[in-house]
């Protein structure tokens, strides 16, 4: 991999996220994730089961600090989400690397409905075997814990979803909603995965029913349903440290953040927002993290006129004139996540990239082979050059949602620790 270049982009990145994150309340850890910290921490001890949710694709960048004091054990859990934005190989890596640290680690995609009815199978398998041992009780509580952006509040939602499925083709289904706020972690909420508990006499430990009288407000989200064995589970906002020192770790979470979404923070919005860094950088890094890896080259079955003939051959045969029209009428150029629009940018990339003649270790050629991408893109996404907002940053908004989507590939930007010798 070309890492000169690509290193002093992202050292350019991180500096650039650090001198914000370091200015009094200008930067993310403001009054709100400081209390939510403290919170956490003091209820740590008070669960059973402790989910560490990480991004697959940064599983060292996004390690939640609040944990290091923590051994792991049996009742921590490392959960790496959005497996379906990295490769499978790739994955596996980092699995077998923690577990050969004695860490329960599972991988998951909390958007894809088989992945998380496995993942609960496991973690109700896990609370069986508590029960064995030193937890007589019949309900098991479970905190979710992270940075911000890794999908924790997603994956509470879809294992209640699957979980309310489950109860409810047993016919034991009870559930209570306090209008919550969609799209946004406010505190500590709570979920009943799995699990009957009756309204009029809640059967908790002491310790948990105070916990949860402490943290649940008018945003609380209270779902019960009925299976076997109870469990509930506790979604908390997603926290940063006061301050982030490595500077490739603040380029990797700034790279992978989404700020479509809205977080708890109401004076922080977000965890690293792409305004601390401008969204053209951030996709310069996305382009010189692609012109160093071979994921391009998986790209060269889209870059043949054969390859668009037959396929258009095979549309007229397989069509009648109607179904056609329709197809076309239903194409909208300026709506860059339709499959067409991915394709040719996919397209646009392999041959951009694979025909550039310089070399990407070197800084000067890299910026160039970038700027050559960012000109190619503009037409493919049909951006106006009489917009009131710069073209350039029209085409790294476009680029940089369909990364963090999955649409360009699958990338791991942690390696993994290579062991050394003694």
């Amino acid at each position: 991999m070309a890492m000169t270049s690509l290193s002093k982009i992202g050292r350019e990145i991180g500096n650039a996220v650090q001198q914000i994150g370091n200015k009094k309340g200008g930067g993310w850890y403001g009054p709100f994730m400081a209390a939510a910290s403290r919170a956490i921490v003091d209820r740590i001890p008070l669960v059973d089961l402790v989910l560490e949710i990480r991004d697959a694709r940064i599983p060292f960048s996004s390690e939640f600090e609040q944990l290091r004091n923590y051994p792991f054990s049996s009742r921590r859990i490392l959960v790496l989400n959005k497996m379906d934005l990295v490769s499978h190989s790739q994955l596996q890596e980092w699995m077998n690397y923690f577990n050969q640290r004695n860490c329960i680690s599972f991988g998951v995609n909390s958007h894809n409905r088989d992945n998380v009815k496995e993942f609960l199978n496991f973690l109700q398998a896990r609370v069986r075997e508590l029960k064995k041992t030193d937890h007589p009780s019949h309900t098991i509580t479970v905190m979710l814990v992270g940075v911000p952006n890794v999908g924790k509040s997603a994956l509470v939602k879809s294992l209640h979803h699957i979980g309310r499925i489950s109860a409810a083709e047993k016919g034991k289904l009870k559930h209570v909603t306090v209008n919550p706020q969609p799209g946004e972690t406010k505190d500590i909420n709570s979920f009943k995965v799995t699990g009957f508990f009756p309204c009029n006499a809640l059967s908790t430990p002491e310790k948990i029913i105070t916990s949860l009288c402490l943290v649940l407000f008018s945003a609380t989200i209270l779902k019960y349903i009925a299976s076997h064995p109870n469990i509930y589970v506790l979604d908390t906002p997603g926290i940063l440290p006061p301050e982030i020192h490595d500077i490739e770790v603040c380029s990797k979470l700034a790279l992978t953040a989404d700020t479509q979404c809205r977080f708890f923070f109401l004076l922080n919005a977000g965890a690293i927002r792409d305004s601390f860094v401008g969204v053209k950088k951030l996709a310069e890094f996305f382009l010189a993290i692609l012109n160093s890896s071979d994921e391009y080259k998986k790209w060269a079955k889209f870059s043949t006129y054969e390859n668009d003939r037959s396929n258009l051959q095979h549309n007229v045969e397989h069509s009648t004139g109607s179904e056609l029209e329709k197809k076309q009428k239903r194409r909208y150029p300026s709506d860059h996540t339709q499959d067409f629009i991915v394709q040719k940018v996919r397209q646009t990339l392999f041959e951009v990239t694979s025909c550039f003649g310089g070399n990407v270790e070197k800084e000067e050629d890299m910026v160039r082979l970038i700027d050559l991408q960012f000109k190619a893109l503009k037409e493919v996404f049909q951006v106006p050059v009489d917009l009131s907002e710069d073209p350039k940053t029209k085409v790294a908004s476009k680029l940089l949602n369909l990364y963090r989507t999955g649409r360009l590939g699958h990338y791991t930007l942690d390696p993994v620790p290579r062991r050394t010798s003694n």
